[in-house]
């Protein structure tokens, strides 16, 4: 015969909530770990006032998120340069971020129906790095094929030319500047919620207790008995 599960009442389970202290030091550490990765400046700062928290350097923020910009407008060249601006060593040292950036600056090309400045680019600067690694091979060859089909919106390689590609891209280089300069290229704070989701899953086939459904509210619900 099955077990039923346990009921843990609304207020058993705001009392056990109550008694985990967290600091709120940590806490105001965790929301500006997220305002910084995410690059929301002026909520950045205006929390920094807010709360205390230690100093933050906003420029690097803006310009991050200035070469983010760029890669999602399709600005590659500009991205590239505001990349070396801020640190040369960035891309010296991640040849794959600087393929996909190539490659991107390609798609670019290729969107814009620019064919034969497509095909010089290709053969002059991304051959040359597919020739030393296999998987570049291959992506400049899926790239490449773009240009084989006139309706390339619908065809088997269609999908990088949408702004998911760019999104991807834009967010290789914004994770590789993060790591530049010290911080965590993901936010904590995501992670923690799934953390939460995950928890809640496997308690939920122990118990019936308050559980929270909308992350967005957190309020309680109480138990389904």
């Amino acid at each position: 015969m099955a077990t039923s599960k346990k009921v843990i009442t609304r207020e058993e389970w705001e009392k056990r909530l109550n008694d985990v202290k967290i600091r709120k030091e940590d806490m105001n550490k965790l929301v500006m770990n997220f305002l910084v990765t995410e690059g929301y400046v002026d909520a950045a700062e205006k929390f920094r006032m807010e709360s205390g928290t230690e100093h933050i350097d906003l420029a690097t923020i803006t310009d991050r998120m200035a070469v983010k910009k760029a890669v999602q407008c399709g600005n590659v060249e500009d991205a590239i340069e505001k990349v070396n601006d801020l640190n040369p060593e960035i891309l010296d040292t991640n040849p794959q971020l600087f393929f996909h950036l190539q490659q991107q600056k390609l798609i670019e090309l290729i969107r814009n129906g620019k064919v034969e400045e497509a095909l010089e680019f290709a053969q002059e600067e991304l051959a040359p790095r597919g020739e030393e690694n296999q998987s570049f091979l291959e992506e400049l060859e899926r790239t490449v094929a773009l240009l084989a089909f006139e309706d390339v919106a619908n065809c088997p390689v269609g999908g990088l030319l949408d702004i998911s590609q760019r999104l991807k891209t834009a967010s290789e280089v914004n994770a590789a500047i993060l790591t530049s300069q010290s911080h965590e290229k993901d936010p904590k704070l995501p992670s923690l919620l799934k953390m939460l989701i995950w928890a809640q899953s496997q308690l939920d086939e122990k118990a019936a207790y308050p559980r929270i459904s909308d992350l967005s509210t957190a309020i309680l619900e109480d138990p389904a008995v």
